[in-house]
This record gives structure tokens, sequence and C-alpha cells, in this order.
């Protein structure tokens, strides 16, 4: 098995079935720390740049999170506005990480342009992490989502999953790829206009992913062992932020996720995911119910953050 030293975490193609579960294992050893709300000094003398080009709330501090909790600091920007990059010179990616990888050890990058980290890891001395990229990928979040899957349901293969949501996202280009790797059928529901492209398709076929497509939510709510929902409200992923004002509407009821839908339809043991923010296609009275894990997926995103940290900066092999 590859080692994870030094590594650039840019997509979960470049994953093999073993590393997923090596990575997984390390998680199990940081949980402690970050379950008891204290820190160690694994990263200390470690500190993590944050390029975020777009908003961020939970990737972002998720990562800073994790990387206190392993004793490293942390330094960077959350806002494009506030690059050189966002401004007059339209800094390049290139000029830009050339001068982020003396201030840190590993750098955390979300940019509006699919690839940039990846364009980034062409030029940075140190590890380059995507947190996502346009409508590229999101890998963190979706190792993320597979460790709360293990940890909730004791596997990964054999569980039939239901993806819900706009599927030119990010975040489901990577869940395709990551299920790739394990036994897990998957069925994508999403309004026509937002379904999977005809390139991505041909992409995942060539991965051999056991996948199917419906138009509403209950033709396959009923088989799912795991549930993963998005908005099908979506911000432009183009543009560094999207400041729309005017009313963008709400979710169709084909394409949410409702209380009464999950005690009439769902498994009684099947497990609700989504990385948030949501609008309305999960309505709070969701929160409390025994399928909902978002909280609990939330909480793995700084464990996973401490996993991969400590992993690529060589604290933990």
């Amino acid at each position: 098995m590859r080692s994870f030293m030094g590594r650039d975490i840019l997509s979960l193609k470049d994953f093999e079935r073993n590393e997923f579960f090596r990575l997984f294992e390390i998680c199990d050893r940081l949980a402690p720390i970050a379950r008891d709300r204290r820190n160690t000094d694994l990263l200390a003398g470690k500190t993590l740049v944050t390029a975020f080009y777009q908003p961020s709330t939970r990737t972002r501090l998720a990562h800073e999170a994790g990387m206190i909790r392993l004793g490293g600091q942390v330094t960077g920007f959350a806002d494009a506005k506030m690059t050189r990059a966002g401004d007059f010179y339209q800094e390049s990616i290139k000029d830009t990480v050339k001068m982020l990888e003396f201030y840190g050890d590993v750098i955390v990058m979300r940019h509006f342009q699919q690839g940039a980290p990846h364009e980034a890891a062409k030029w940075a001395s140190v590890p380059i992490i995507n947190g996502g990229d346009g409508w590229g990928e999101h890998p963190t979040q979706i190792l993320t989502d597979l460790y709360t899957v293990l940890t909730e349901k004791g596997r990964i293969d054999g569980l039939r999953w239901l993806a819900v949501g706009d599927m030119r996202m990010r975040t489901m280009h990577s869940l395709a790829h990551g299920l790739t790797q394990f036994d897990c059928p998957i069925t994508f529901v999403s309004p026509p206009d937002m379904s999977l492209t005809d390139e991505f398709k041909e992409e995942i076929k060539g991965y051999s992913l056991d996948y199917k497509e419906a138009e509403h939510v209950e033709e396959a709510i009923a088989d799912a062992d795991v549930i993963l929902v998005e908005p099908v409200v979506q911000p432009d992923y183009t543009k560094s932020r999207d400041e729309r004002g005017e009313d963008v509407g709400m979710t169709p009821a084909n394409y949410k996720i409702t209380r009464e839908l999950l005690e009439t339809k769902a498994k009684s043991d099947a497990i609700l995911l989504h990385s948030l923010p949501r609008m309305d296609e999960i309505p709070p009275d969701v929160d409390i119910t025994r399928w909902s894990r978002y909280w609990q997926e939330a909480f793995n995103g700084v464990v996973m953050r401490m996993g991969i940290l400590a992993s690529i900066l060589g604290a933990m092999e």
C-alpha cells in the first residue's frame, strides 16, 4: 500500500480500496481526542494553510479544528476578495501557491475553478488537499461520509445507497468515485436538468459502478440503507460567491426527505446523511428521528480531517 506521507488528496479516483480502510483505522485511533474535546501534540510545529476562494463553514473549520486538535497551527484566508487573485492583479494559482508553500506544511484549497487544486499541486512543494473545486470533486467530504457509514453501520460493502440532489455537484462526483471501491449499488434521484451528465456516466461505467437513476425519491427509498441528500437549489459553483437576491425557489416534493416519507417508506435502520448547509430538502423535524446522522457526520468531519492531516504529514502511518 502506498504511503500517505507527503501525498496530495485531490480525488477519490486516486484511492485504492485498502487505502480507504487504512485511513479509517487512523481515524478510529484519533476519534477519542475529538470526542473528549482535548488537544494533543501530534502535529506540534506544523502549520496548515487554508486557501479558500469560496465560502465554507464545515470544510474550512473542520480542517482548522482538526489541525488544532493535533497541536498544529493554522493560517490562511477565507475569501477570494482577501487575496491578490481576487483583486486588480488576478494573481495566478501558480504564483499564489508558490508563496503559500513558504507559510506552512500543507495547504487545503477550495476554489470556484474546477481543477484548481490539481493545478496548485503541480507547483507546490507541500501537500495539497482539495476542499472542493467548482463542479469538480470534494474528496474529504465523501471520505467523511464513508467513515460515518462505517461507524454507524459497521460495514460499507453490501449496503444500498440512495443519492438525492444535483448530480452535477462535486460531492456527488466524489461519491460515485468512492463507491467504485465497494460493493454498494446506488440509485441517483435528481431533476432532469441536474442529472448525471453523459460524460460522467461514461467515466463511472469505466470504473464498473453499479448504479441506476430514478425520477422520484419514493421510487427508491424503500431499498436504501444509506440516504445521502444534497440541495437541488444550488449556488453557481463557478463563482467565488453567489449573491443572488431574487427568489431562487424551494425544493420540489420529488426530492424532499420528510418525516412522513421516512416513517412510511424507508427502512427502519436506514441512515440519512447531508453534508449541509440545507435549504428545505430535509425539514427540521427530521433532525431528532432515528434516521438522521448529519450531526454525527459533522463530528466525523473533524475526525477525518485529523486522520488526513496526521497521515500526509507523517505523524501516523
